[in-house]
């Protein structure tokens, strides 16, 4: 039975970390080479794609594109962790907030924005992950980062007790901390905020009702279908250009030989990567028209 090659779209359940997918995946399809897309933190739900075989190549390219999330704030609260798994360390005793006010204020980080990562996060100070800093009681100094906002809109907004919750889509680019934009939003009501629960609704394109649970991905393996569910590495990668390369340079091509601009079919007017097919649509690999006009491979997936 050949390896199994493809972007599987897992629905990633609360309490698994991405590298536990990864491990769970490996076991139940007995096959190593495999890498998921983006860290997702244990208690996160929603689409965690993996691929699988020659796929890992273009996990790169579905990490870039941009993500949409369904978070829930609670106004009135705040953490150490900036989420519920967290030590409470403000509230208050009252919230007076319509919901008028808050999709007012949530347009406001419509566009870019900086946000600090926070402790309790993967990102490494001086060789060390600040979660682990975070974790010996220690706070250090983080660089803020530029992140964009591309849409929210506010979904429900329900009292729970003396604190409304504020369920809210965003769609982002990567590297957003959804429970810092959940502080944020807070801070800008005049309010402490904490993130209640967050599920990926979308990511690399791939919207959750194309995941498959664990469960159903042992059961479509054991019975031979999976492969029916898997999504082809250059349909996980759509959002790179199309181009056709001629008859004559296609053997050239898939060799990893530098090609004439005229040689590919529309012609690359412009830099960048984009993926290559032969006459008969098969997908050949992502090259690129570098700064001498010549076309280049990147990575070819093809066989010479």
């Amino acid at each position: 039975m050949s390896e199994l090659t493809g972007v599987l779209a897992v629905h990633k359940p609360a309490g698994f970390t991405s590298h536990d997918v990864v491990a769970k995946a490996r076991r139940i399809l007995g096959m190593k080479r495999i890498g998921h897309t983006g860290t997702l933190d244990p208690q996160v739900t929603g689409v965690l794609p993996i691929c699988l075989g020659r796929a890992t190549r273009v996990v790169e390219y579905i990490q870039e594109l941009p993500k949409e999330y369904v978070a829930t704030l609670r106004l009135g609260l705040s953490s150490d962790t900036e989420d519920m798994t967290g030590t409470i360390t403000e509230s208050v005793d009252e919230v007076q907030v319509t919901e008028a006010q808050v999709q007012t204020v949530l347009q406001t980080f419509v566009g870019t924005i900086s946000q600090v990562p926070p402790m309790y996060s993967a990102v490494k100070v001086d060789g060390k992950r600040l979660y682990e800093l975070a974790r010996e009681g220690k706070t250090v100094e983080r660089k803020s980062r530029e992140v964009e906002i591309y849409e929210i809109e506010m979904t429900e907004m329900v009292w729970n007790g003396n604190y409304p919750d504020i369920t809210f889509r965003v769609l982002c680019s990567k590297g957003t901390y959804i429970r810092t934009l959940c502080v944020d939003i807070g801070r800008a009501l005049s309010l402490p905020g904490v993130m209640v629960s967050l599920t990926r609704t979308m990511s690399g394109g791939i919207p959750l009702s194309r995941c498959l649970t664990l469960e159903q991905i042992a059961e479509y393996q054991a019975d031979g279908t999976l492969q029916n569910y898997l999504i082809a590495a250059d349909e996980a990668i759509a959002h790179l250009p199309r181009h056709t390369v001629t008859e004559e340079k296609q053997k050239a091509a898939v060799q990893g030989q530098r090609l004439s601009a005229k040689a590919v079919i529309p012609e690359v007017e412009s830099a960048g990567h984009f993926r290559l097919y032969d006459p008969a649509g098969e997908f050949l690999g992502i090259y690129e028209r570098d700064d001498s006009g010549a076309i280049a491979p990147v990575k070819v997936f093809a066989q010479a």
